[in-house]
């Protein structure tokens, strides 16, 4: 799956109702965290499920409504049912709809758009639903054919930001919420790069990237991870994050920028990033930094950690150029 899960609970989406939760809470279906099972456990509700489960023998399908924490295109929405075995659904049918802060998703007259029609469901498994509709939306509707349970919901897309609220302020354009992406990284050894561009603070070690352990140390040697923004910005703060990397800390750190867009012909790797938007500078272990910077109209940034080690998080803050508020505004109403 690509993209940001725009309906986690780690980027404030919320499990707002449901016809029957009976045998398992509605809000496990956003919990960021892999479902997880141990046979035999029971509480007063029966056996324990890590997902959302109904009640046997439903009078009429059952639901749920997801609000998103970040609005935006949706591309693929994965109905996981591991280890739900002989009490899946049989099948679903999705739903998504665009509402204002104060409409009630419960309402009758909320226009209930159609993702996907009644599909059969596999039982433990990942079921994967790819999206064409290039409209913006804020709320999903899972309804399923039959009881059962569902571990987890995933709403894979892009964050589509009102332009307004980028207007005049200053934007974190690396955060995952605000549709930056990790689109290349030298080793994901020990973890997973996108990482360092989620929203929370880091919470240990296992939170941040880490690259291995290089062997072939010289004095240019270094991994490098790169950040697309939305759209191009004038860049004034970095941040580089090496919180509970303590003895495993990137030594140094150079921050390069491009104000190229890939094409057919070139990926993002192939760019050149010649813009230096932080020159080489040692970083402290287990540390916050932030840098002052002037780098106008960046559209990504290549972070070289030298030689190896590990880096809780990238911010990359600014302000969108002309251009790319105008770029913000097109893909706005594109999307309506």
């Amino acid at each position: 799956m690509t993209g940001l899960d725009l309906a986690s609970r780690a980027v404030g989406g919320s499990v707002v109702a449901a016809s029957d939760e009976s045998f398992g809470f509605k809000e496990q279906l956003i919990k960021p965290a892999e479902p997880a099972f141990v046979p035999g456990t029971f509480d007063l509700r029966g056996e324990v499920v890590d997902g959302w489960e109904t009640r046997r023998h439903a009078a009429a399908p059952d639901w749920a409504i997801i609000r998103l924490g970040v609005p935006g295109r949706l591309r693929t929405v994965d109905v996981d049912t591991r280890f739900f075995t002989g009490n899946h659904p049989t099948g679903c049918t999705l739903y998504a709809a665009t509402l204002a802060a104060d409409d009630d998703p419960c309402g009758p007259t909320v226009n209930w758009r159609l993702l996907s029609p009644l599909t059969a469901l596999k039982a433990d498994a990942h079921n994967p639903f790819a999206v064409d509709d290039p409209r913006r939306y804020t709320h999903l509707k899972l309804v399923i054919a039959s009881d059962g349970g569902v571990a987890r919901l995933r709403a894979y897309g892009d964050p589509i930001p009102d332009p307004t609220l980028w207007a005049g302020v200053t934007v974190e354009v690396s955060g995952a919420e605000q549709g930056g992406r990790v689109e290349h990284c030298s080793d994901t050894f020990y973890s997973d790069a996108r990482a360092i561009i989620a929203a929370d603070r880091p919470q240990n070690m296992g939170s941040g990237w880490e690259a291995r352990r290089r062997r072939d140390i010289g004095p240019d040697t270094h991994d490098a991870v790169t950040i697309s923004f939305l759209t191009s910005t004038d860049l004034d703060r970095v941040e580089i994050d090496t919180s509970y990397f303590v003895f495993n800390a990137s030594r140094e750190v150079c921050v390069c920028g491009t104000r190229d867009r890939p094409d057919e012909r070139r990926p993002w790797w192939a760019l050149p990033f010649d813009e230096i938007v932080l020159p080489r500078t040692r970083l402290l272990p287990d540390a916050r930094q932030v840098f002052v910077v002037n780098a106008p109209a960046i559209t990504a940034i290549r972070v070289q950690a030298y030689p190896d080690g590990g880096i809780a998080r990238v911010r990359a803050l600014g302000r969108p150029t002309g251009a790319g508020m105008a770029q913000l505004r097109a893909q706005w109403d594109a999307a309506l």
